[in-house]
This record gives C-alpha cells, structure tokens and sequence, in this order.
C-alpha cells in the first residue's frame, strides 16, 4: 500500500516541473494506492491558487478535475479522516524540528494509521519526516 501525497497528485493532472516524474511514477506502481479525503480539499485549493495567480485558467481547472475524480474513482482508495488523525497530526506538530505544516502532519497520521509502508511525495520535511515514522518515502525526481 502506498499513500500518495497531493504533491504528487497536482504535477499528475497540470503541466508542471515534475509531471513527467509523476507519470512515471503512477504509471508503473503495482501497489494498492490510499490517500485521505484532505487530499481533494488540497487538490482544489491547489487548482484555485494556480488560477488566481494566472497560472492555468478555469478550463484547464475543470479539466485536472475531472482527471482528479476518475482517478479517485478508479485507482485511489480514499479513507475518512478521523479525530484521532487530527490529534494524531498535532502531536507530530509539537516537535518544532519536524518542520511539518498542518497539511503534511496531517497527511503522515493518516498514513501512519492507514498502515501504508510506503508515501510518494515531492516534499523533502514530508520525506524526512516518513522515514521517522518508519514509512518508506519514494521521492519523485526529474523535470516536465
């Protein structure tokens, strides 16, 4: 099982420096692919700030959702976030060196709790962080 990060999923779905790394990535993984639901909250702001800041326009918003959703739908079992999760999150946050943002704590305790051994990100705390809980990080490398 492995838990995949929003960094992931945005380059997945909007032309970006690691799309192609991305793909590779998703198109090659055998393994069962989980996320919690806060990854659809973070995959639209995501789309929202990029319009807002000129990056892609609504079209191409509507577009990376849809994508979005038939992924979801086809190859993302997604799970609820849980109180526990949030506390969870909280604790992990308490240790300042972490370094972790809300978002990124929140996304290890639930990796943590779903059980996944594995978590692909782009982020290098996220990284850091997976491999103190003992969830092995798949860093994506590589440009467009």
């Amino acid at each position: 099982m492995v838990y995949v990060d929003t960094s992931v999923l945005v380059p997945l779905f909007l032309h970006e420096p690691h799309s192609k790394a991305a793909a590779d990535w998703y198109a090659n993984e055998k393994s069962e692919l989980v996320a919690a639901a806060w990854c659809v909250t973070e995959f639209a702001s995501a789309l929202g700030i990029k319009q807002r800041t000129g990056a892609i326009d609504a079209q191409q918003a509507q577009a990376a959702w849809s994508r979005f959703e038939r992924m979801v739908a086809a190859d993302l079992r997604m799970f609820a976030v849980l109180p526990a999760n949030f506390h969870r999150a909280a604790e992990l946050l308490l240790d300042a060196a972490s370094g972790l943002r809300a978002g990124d704590a929140l996304h290890l305790a639930c990796a943590e709790a779903a059980g996944a051994k594995r978590i692909v990100t782009l982020d290098g705390v996220m990284s850091r962080n997976a491999q103190r809980l003992k969830i092995k990080p798949i860093v994506l490398r590589g440009t467009s």
